[in-house]
C-alpha cells in the first residue's frame, strides 16, 4: 500500500491547521509557501476536505480555512480515505465479488486483516496526536502494539 501525494501533502495541510488552532482562518498560500506545496494542488486536496466537514472556509479579506472540528476529534482515517479512497491493500476486501476466488483464498483473511490493522491503527490515531508530535516511528507514544 503506497499512499500519494494528495494523502500526504493533505495530512500537512490539516496539520498546519490544526497547529494555528483556530485562532483565524489561514490563507492556503501561507500554508502552501510554508509546507512547499503548490497552491494550486492544496486548493484540490482541500476540495474533498471540506466536503467532508473536516474544513471549513471563510471568504473575504478575512477568508481562509480553519477546522470544523477540534483537532483531537478528527482521526486520521478521516483524513485519508476522501483523499485516497477505500484503504484497503487488494480490491477483493472491501468487494468479494470482484475476484471469483475470493471464497476459496487463503490469503483473502490474511488481506482482510491486514487492512483491517492499517484501519484499526488510523482510527486510533487523532490530528492532535500527530500535530503534536504523539507519534513516533509509526507507534502513538503509550499506545498498544500494532506490529505483525
Amino acid at each position: 500500500m503506497k499512499l500519494s501525494t494528495r494523502a500526504r501533502y493533505g495530512l500537512r495541510l490539516m496539520m498546519a491547521l490544526a497547529r494555528h488552532k483556530g485562532a483565524c482562518p489561514r490563507y492556503l498560500k501561507d500554508i502552501a509557501r510554508e509546507e512547499g506545496i503548490s497552491e494550486k494542488y492544496l486548493g484540490q486536496i482541500v476540495i474533498p476536505l471540506r466536503a467532508k466537514g473536516l474544513v471549513t472556509s471563510y471568504r473575504g479579506a478575512r477568508g481562509g480555512y480553519i477546522l470544523s472540528r477540534p483537532a483531537s476529534s478528527i482521526s486520521l482515517r478521516e483524513i485519508i480515505e476522501p483523499l485516497e479512497g477505500d484503504i484497503a491493500l487488494v480490491e477483493c476486501v472491501n468487494n468479494a465479488s470482484l475476484c471469483e476466488r475470493s471464497s476459496s483464498c487463503g490469503a483473502r483473511h490474511l488481506w482482510c486483516g491486514l487492512s483491517g490493522l492499517v484501519l484499526e491503527f488510523l482510527d486510533s490515531l487523532t490530528l492532535e496526536d500527530i500535530a503534536a508530535g504523539k507519534v513516533k516511528g509509526g507507534r502513538r507514544l503509550n499506545a498498544a502494539n500494532y506490529s505483525i
